[in-house]
């Protein structure tokens, strides 16, 4: 893809005609200091509908990545993330002048979303998609009782804990890694399998799964040790089972500065610089 941005001396809140470059959707976080960075890079490169655009330009947080990206399951647009937040593992700095040819020279990260499947104590069943990972917690001051099954077969009897979860390649840096899970490659095969505070068995700490495993967790004492479940943010409460797989038909393409990609951050992460 192509973006082309003529060469110029403009100041960031010049007018540049929008029909010498590619359309750029410009999607602003409701952080105050998102706002006035979109207004600028619309006054210079010209804005559309997401539905129009070519490159989505999400300003913001590694939340509001997110949001961007739920928002745009099911659709190939790339998404450029422009940093306003705190960490922005998944954004890029702020640069007004060199935006369009950054973004012409990004190198792109293929992520895929988990699925998860919810059913409730009362017999609901809600699905929801995850692009770090699905997570099951305890509701009370009582630890959660899980049994853990890959692909129909019981893999472990009784999980004791706070909780487990269930990772993306893309999410294993997130809430995974503070639980001390593994950190995957973007490109990586697998899934990581991650206990939150674990009291039995003590010492497991997690496992890695095969991409196109089915992980199966239910909850073994939903009456007395109730359970809640979590894809991202989306929260189903009172689950007694779920079933998380990823979906390999969903492919969400995020663009990285070059020299910067997703594969580079992942590798600089476990040097802990």
């Amino acid at each position: 893809m192509r973006i082309i941005a003529h060469k110029t001396t403009q100041k960031p809140t010049d007018k540049i005609n929008p029909m010498a470059q590619r359309k750029l959707a410009f999607l602003a976080s409701n952080k105050p200091e998102a706002a006035p960075v979109r207004a600028a890079l619309v006054e210079r490169y010209g804005d559309c509908a997401p539905d129009d655009a070519d490159v989505i330009v999400a300003i913001g947080g590694d939340g509001f990545m997110l949001d961007t990206l739920h928002a745009q399951i099911g659709r190939t647009t790339p998404i450029y993330g422009v940093n306003c937040g705190t960490v922005g593992f998944l954004m890029n700095p702020q640069d007004f002048e060199g935006l369009a040819d950054n973004i012409d020279a990004a190198e792109p990260a293929t992520i895929h979303p988990l699925t998860m499947t919810a059913t409730t104590a009362d017999g609901r069943v809600e699905t929801a998609k995850a692009i770090n990972e699905i997570s099951l917690f305890r509701q009370t001051s009582q630890s959660a009782h899980l049994r853990i099954l890959v692909n129909g077969k019981v893999r472990m009897g009784e999980l004791i804990c706070d909780g487990v979860l269930l990772a993306t390649p893309a999410g294993s840096t997130a809430y995974n890694l503070s639980a001390h899970g593994p950190i995957l490659p973007i490109n990586a095969q697998m899934l990581a399998l991650t206990p939150i505070s674990a009291f039995r068995p003590r010492r497991w700490r997690g496992a890695l799964l095969p991409r196109d495993a089915v992980v199966t967790f239910e909850a073994t004492k939903p009456q007395h040790r109730p359970v809640s479940a979590v894809a991202d943010n989306y929260e189903v409460r009172d689950v007694i089972s779920v079933t998380a797989q990823e979906d390999r038909s969903i492919s969400m393409t995020v663009l990285f500065d070059k020299g910067h990609s997703l594969d580079e951050r992942i590798l600089r992460e476990q040097f802990d610089y």
